[in-house]
């Protein structure tokens, strides 16, 4: 009969310590993410903001809004009043978002396009450039699923 060895629970310990001390560590490292004290860990659900959200966020400054859409869109239903006009169809685009926040890719964006289709991918394809803290605004200018949208909720524009 083999009798247990009693270097076998030492070495269970030792691994469940280190297991225990590997969460931790990603415990701190969740808390102390540059995301973790944001404006966007604060007021949005995934990276996402109504349009009452993100107006209100304009409103005390916690939040720039570009309107991402053609030319030809703006005219046709106006924007989002405050928000900046930078179309993704144009060079430079990347450039332009830069020169909004000053070279600070953390710093906060919400994005609006139409229905909240183009300004979802838009957001995505920032996150991959570096900036940390982009908004889509989901429903739009014309509403979608997401909800009304910002003139169906008669936010103004300008």
């Amino acid at each position: 009969q083999l009798e247990p060895d009693p270097g076998c629970d030492f070495v269970r310990a030792i691994a469940d310590l280190k297991l225990r001390s590997f969460i931790a560590t990603l415990a701190v490292v969740a808390v102390l993410s540059p995301l973790s004290g944001s404006v966007l860990a604060d007021t949005t659900y995934n990276g996402k903001a109504s349009a009452p959200k993100t107006y209100s966020l304009m409103q005390n400054k916690s939040i720039k809004l570009v309107d991402i859409r053609r030319p030809q869109e703006w005219r046709q239903t106006g924007v989002g009043a405050g928000a900046h006009r930078i179309s993704m169809h144009r060079d430079g685009f990347v450039k332009k978002i830069d020169a909004l926040v000053g070279g600070d890719r953390s710093k906060p964006v919400a994005l609006i396009c139409a229905r909240g289709f183009r300004s979802a991918r838009m957001k995505a394809h920032l996150n991959t450039l570096g900036f940390t803290n982009v908004t889509n605004v989901s429903e739009g200018m014309l509403g979608s699923k997401a909800g009304p949208g910002w003139l169906n909720r008669n936010l103004p524009v300008e």
